[in-house]
């Protein structure tokens, strides 16, 4: 049977699916596998691996059925926001098959390779070698900031596999086995009091060539699909579990489901949205939207979640096309750690003098405390806001490259100048 494509009535059948299966008692493993087989996972997803193919308007429709069910969602995590994306889109039917089916189920957590000490917002200037030995990659770098590296059963990859191409050029992109010798993960402390984040060393770690991703020298292209997707609205937010960590699936669902509630951190809640929803309950809870200066900050806030979400549809549009989404990245960029500033602020004086506390007995049980804490890493992280800028005035606004740059840009990667 076609599952319809009208918002409303996609809506309609996915409560009363919904309605008829949730049970809190279930298996954690039992519910995801119950809901790849209907398709309800992912519902923009091809049929197969855990979707309908529908819109994102009719995605988001059966996700909203989700909640009002009360059921518990899909995945979630790098897996589902950047990994699976990317294989739809690059992969072979063999990768498609094994890969996106332990994505799909929870079985397998994933992480993101890309950032590297000496090339953070630079990032074509990463050093990361991958050397290929018959029919596999030899892989030694060290990478950073890879948030869930230390569950990870698998990573995306970028490594240099050409040194005498310029620095754009010369990048091919890798499926890893984060679980083999030659891989070791160091936890990194954040201010916050938590290790979301980690720093992986590389050394003579293996990749076969079957798990390379796209075209050998392609892997700038393939990471630009990957970072299109990190504010794609069509699948952001459609599941509960942002930092999923490889849990007991004999877990039922519902323990499960409040366990990841009160464990939940500034990271987890800046990749969901979660810390939209606690705005929302602060404001309503204070009365702040009386006061007409913070219902103006706050319907700023929304203008900028409504500009971002069209600048995603662009990006992913793109992409769906064939094309690359372009600058308009940085502009999703700069928008999300500027909504997530204002957020912060808001939140916090709209609590009063308990924005200035610490702790479990705090308004939302400190969850809002801990999101605030992590908001200045959203400046950072995916490419500097200074660096953002940068591409937006020269690629939209047409304003001069830095001095040089375009020259640099041709020169082979061995023979620019490393930090």
């Amino acid at each position: 049977m076609t599952t319809p494509v009208d918002p409303e009535t996609v809506h309609a059948e996915a409560k009363a699916w919904y309605a008829k299966h949730w049970d809190p008692t279930m298996a954690l493993g039992q519910w995801w596998d119950l809901l790849a087989d209907s398709g309800w996972a992912f519902p923009s997803w091809p049929e197969g691996f855990g979707g309908r193919g529908l819109s994102g308007r009719a995605a988001k429709a059966a996700d909203r059925a989700r909640g009002e069910v009360g059921a518990f969602g899909s995945p979630s995590g790098i897996a589902t926001f950047l990994a699976a994306p990317t294989v739809l889109h690059y992969g072979t039917q063999e990768q498609k098959d094994h890969y996106l089916p332990g994505i799909v189920r929870g079985r397998d957590v994933w992480c993101q390779l890309f950032s590297e000490p000496g090339s953070g917002s630079d990032l074509a200037g990463l050093s990361t070698r991958a050397e290929l030995d018959g029919d596999e990659w030899i892989i030694s770098g060290q990478k950073v900031w890879n948030s869930g590296a230390q569950h990870a059963r698998y990573g995306i990859l970028m490594a240099r596999t050409d040194p005498e191409a310029p620095k754009h050029r010369g990048i091919t992109y890798f499926l890893i086995d984060m679980e083999q010798e030659g891989v070791e993960v160091r936890p990194l402390r954040e201010m916050t009091g938590d290790a979301a984040f980690n720093e992986v060393f590389l050394s003579e770690a293996r990749v076969a060539d079957v798990d390379r991703l796209g075209a050998v020298g392609e892997g700038w292209r393939v990471a630009m699909t990957t970072l299109s997707h990190e504010r794609d609205p069509d699948n952001a937010g459609l599941g509960d579990s942002a930092s999923f960590d490889g849990a007991d699936l004999s877990t039922p669902v519902g323990e499960y489901a409040k366990a990841l509630g009160e464990k939940v951190d500034g990271f987890s809640l800046a990749l969901s949205g979660g810390a939209c929803r606690l705005l929302d309950g602060i404001v309503k809870e204070s009365g702040a939207a009386n006061d007409p200066v913070m219902r103006q900050r706050l319907m700023q806030i929304l203008e900028m979640r409504r500009t971002a979400r069209w600048s995603g549809q662009r990006a992913v549009a793109a992409v769906k096309a064939g094309g690359q989404p372009g600058p308009v990245v940085s502009t999703m960029k700069l928008l999300g750690s500027e909504t997530a500033r204002r957020t912060r602020d808001v939140g916090l004086q709209a609590m009063g003098p308990t924005g200035m506390l610490w702790g479990s007995d705090t308004p939302e049980h400190g969850l809002f405390h801990a999101y605030s804490m992590f908001t200045p890493a959203l400046s950072i992280a995916g490419g500097s806001d200074e660096i953002q800028r940068n591409i937006v005035g020269e690629r939209v606004l047409g304003l001069p490259r830095e001095p040089g740059e375009s020259e640099q840009r041709e020169l082979p990667w061995s023979e620019l100048r490393k930090s």
